[in-house]
């Protein structure tokens, strides 16, 4: 790690050497734990076997780990010098463009070989099943940035992987679809016919457009069916948020480099992953040290769990097979509209991250769709990424918080994680070139039917 030589410096990047060597387990710093996962049927505290049928046991000790710091194995570490450490870039156009004082930074995450930060997880379950003898897995995926790095972590490692889509998403973005099979995945339109949940779902409501929480379903009643298999989650589990933080601690590293310390963090919210990989490691400054920084999870207006949701026990999945977590919810049985930010589309939120937002730690922010691809745009025309629309929400809002100091007069150090590219969302940049993308307000109706779905417990 080197100093600043100029102090026009674009990019900042760190030695394959000084790549993180351990995750950061944000459950050792936090003052009180998040409420313990409950039975569905008893709503007791469940232990690790519950979680037994479905994933490895390194990967339930690390769920409910409260070590601080755990050891990334070499061979995870082997895979992840395939393009990381990632780059942290000033975005010193946009910042011309919008005539502020504060310092932009983000960390490009679109640099690993899928275009998103999926991979720091996906390598990690990969590897942990594998490990245990598991040659099969099954998985959902939403705007498909999971589903691709999962099918290329299983191809690394000679697994197979059977992916539930959302149709929405199966049908808004082909080529997504087209990289999973590409990496040997065989991948299905959720609800499909291959499970009694998919096929009931699909009976009752043939015109769903799908969503996160019924592709779950499919995919969990999948592996608990086969003695072969395992499921593999992309987002909300602790196991997930833990891998992700790699990209926190190597943004401190390089905001040391830019001669700078964040006072506002931002990233798009839908299970939580991309967000507390880049905050977790800032964020234990704050509960550790009493540090001011502003942290802000951007959502969609469509689906703002955080926002708009209770914080209530309720099933991670819409069938209601997954244990009870507490999270802001919208409801298990709802259906969120077929907004172009299919990796925002979960009714949910990581217990972690609500327990942080419950207790005042951090902020939410709910966005429409037309106003973040305003911002995309502005981002693209000036910084030269498409971004991908999940990202896009925390592009609208870095670029917020920085007229926000146009108009004060601060020159505040932003942050913010552009969590993967958008060259396989096109279709939802034609919509919005041509005036066809639409505005869905917050269904208050359809969350009120759903919430009546949730336990009380």
């Amino acid at each position: 790690m080197t100093a600043v030589i100029s102090g026009e410096q674009k990019k900042f990047l760190l030695d394959e050497s000084e790549l993180p060597a351990r995750w950061y387990n944000i459950a050792a710093d936090l003052k009180t734990p998040p409420p313990p996962p409950l039975h569905p049927a008893t709503h007791e505290p469940i232990g690790p076997e519950a979680l037994a049928p479905l994933f490895p046991m390194e990967l339930i000790k690390q769920e409910v780990s409260t070590e601080r710091f755990i050891e990334i194995p070499d061979e995870v570490r082997d895979v992840y010098r395939m393009w990381r450490p990632t780059p942290l870039i000033r975005a010193r156009r946009l910042e011309k463009a919008l005539a502020t004082p504060a310092h932009i930074y983000f960390k490009y995450e679109g640099a690993s070989p899928v275009g998103s930060h999926k991979p720091n997880t996906a390598v990690a379950q990969a590897y942990y099943n594998k490990q245990e003898g598991i040659m099969r897995l099954t998985t959902e995926t939403g705007a498909g940035q999971w589903g691709c790095a999962l099918a290329m972590a299983c191809n690394f490692f000679g697994m197979e992987l059977k992916i539930y889509m959302v149709r929405i998403s199966y049908e808004q973005k082909p080529y997504r679809r087209s990289l999973m099979q590409v990496y040997g995945a065989d991948v299905v339109a959720s609800p499909s016919l291959d499970t009694e949940s998919g096929r009931a779902i699909r009976e009752s409501m043939p015109d769903t457009p799908g969503s996160l929480g019924i592709a779950i379903s499919e995919a969990v009643e999948d592996a608990a069916k086969r003695d072969d298999t395992k499921y593999s989650l992309g987002s909300v589990l602790n196991h997930v948020l833990l891998h992700q933080t790699i990209i926190g601690q190597e943004a401190m590293k390089q905001m040391e480099m830019a001669g700078e310390y964040p006072e506002v963090v931002i990233g798009c919210a839908g299970g939580g992953s991309n967000y507390a990989g880049l905050v977790f490691p800032f964020m234990r400054d704050k509960l550790a040290n009493g540090k001011k920084t502003k942290f802000i999870a951007a959502e969609p207006e469509a689906c703002p769990s955080l926002t708009k949701g209770e914080y209530r026990y309720d099933f991670g999945d819409t069938a209601g097979s997954t244990p009870l977590i507490k999270m802001f919810t919208l409801g298990h049985t709802f259906i969120p509209e077929g907004i172009h930010a299919g990796g925002l589309r979960y009714h949910g939120m990581a217990n972690l991250i609500c327990e942080l937002y419950d207790q005042g730690f951090m902020e939410a922010r709910a966005y429409h769709q037309n106003t973040v691809f305003d911002a995309a745009l502005q981002f693209a025309r000036t910084e030269g990424i498409v971004p991908a629309p999940e990202s896009s929400h925390a592009i609208r809002a870095a670029i917020d918080e920085a007229l926000a100091c146009k108009q004060s007069g601060e020159s505040k150090a932003i942050l913010f994680n552009l969590s993967g590219h958008g060259y396989f969302d096109m279709t939802a940049y034609d919509n919005y070139l041509a005036g066809k993308l639409e505005d869905f307000a917050y269904p208050a109706d359809r969350v009120r039917a759903a919430m009546k779905e949730v336990p009380v417990v």
